[in-house]
């Protein structure tokens, strides 16, 4: 169904390093109409009231994929925190970034599961609240714009790898082809309504973003990265003032928003769909 982000997950770069612990499987751990399956990597010392980082999977992938191919659960070693891999319940390995549940604060769909998650982690593990982060690649990547629009009282930041808008996969099926090719285009304010409409009456502090983006994705448009950068500039209020070329490597330019705190984004020129694993730069937007 859904061929071309499938190639992703033969194409992912492995970067485990040996950890200390081991992924554990987790279940009844709260309303998850769809199934979606909680996996946690918990390192040896856990820093009392630790932070949390959900990690979403590409197409194809799951979550022992994704805890494989990171590096979070090697950098969890080091700082402390915990890492929740969620697993698609998808046939085909992609979240469900379409339905009007899955895009509405506590409606239903795979985000409500996940949302679940984080809930059962910050009472059962006594996790910081105010350290609640999120990351994903491609699918996960859509799934981490979905969370920042459903859910922004359980998140305070998230990264986003070769993903797009919030809403933007919105219809009656699992693959929207307009979106994936870059047809869809929307003003910002247009954009940001969206946002607004999948917490309604929520007026709230919004999760922090940083978005990345390669120029020659040919299987989620870059023009997807100038939509998204449209729609959170105008959730947060604040517009582009300013770029850093060759950040944080050469070809790479860093676009700066507001005074940089509340998002940020990083077009890779001449890079397809498979960006290198930037775990590391995720951790320290987050930081952890």
């Amino acid at each position: 169904m859904l061929p071309s982000l499938r190639r992703l997950g033969a194409a992912v770069l492995l970067l485990a390093s040996t950890t200390t612990a081991q992924l554990q499987q987790v279940t009844n751990f709260g309303e998850n109409p769809t199934n979606v399956q909680m996996y946690v990597y918990r390192p040896a010392q856990v820093s009392p009231n630790p932070a949390i980082i959900v990690a979403m999977h590409y197409c194809t992938g799951t979550a022992q994929a994704y805890y494989q191919g990171t590096q979070y659960a090697r950098l969890a070693d080091s700082k402390g925190f915990i890492v929740i891999y969620p697993d698609a319940p998808d046939s085909g390995g992609c979240w469900d970034v379409h339905s009007d549940q899955t895009l509405t604060h506590d409606a239903g769909g795979d985000s409500l599961g996940i949302a679940s998650m984080v809930r059962y982690a910050l009472q059962e593990y006594g996790a910081d609240p105010e350290k609640v982060f999120m990351a994903g690649s491609s699918s996960g990547a859509m799934m981490t714009n979905v969370l920042a629009g459903a859910y922004p009282d359980l998140f305070k930041a998230g990264s986003s790898f070769s993903g797009v808008p919030y809403g933007c996969f919105q219809g009656p099926g699992m693959w929207n082809s307009a979106c994936a090719q870059g047809q869809l285009t929307k003003s910002a304010q247009e954009w940001g309504d969206m946002v607004r409409a999948g917490y309604p009456g929520y007026d709230g502090p919004r999760p922090r973003l940083q978005m990345w983006h390669g120029s020659a994705d040919t299987t989620l448009s870059y023009n997807n990265f100038a939509e998204a950068n449209k729609q959170w500039s105008n959730v947060f209020g604040i517009e582009q003032t300013g770029e850093e070329a060759n950040t944080p490597r050469p070809g790479y330019t860093k676009l700066i928003f507001g005074d940089g705190t509340q998002y940020e984004a990083y077009s890779a020129q001449g890079v397809g769909h498979n960006l290198p694993d930037f775990s590391v730069e995720a951790v320290e937007w987050f930081g952890l």
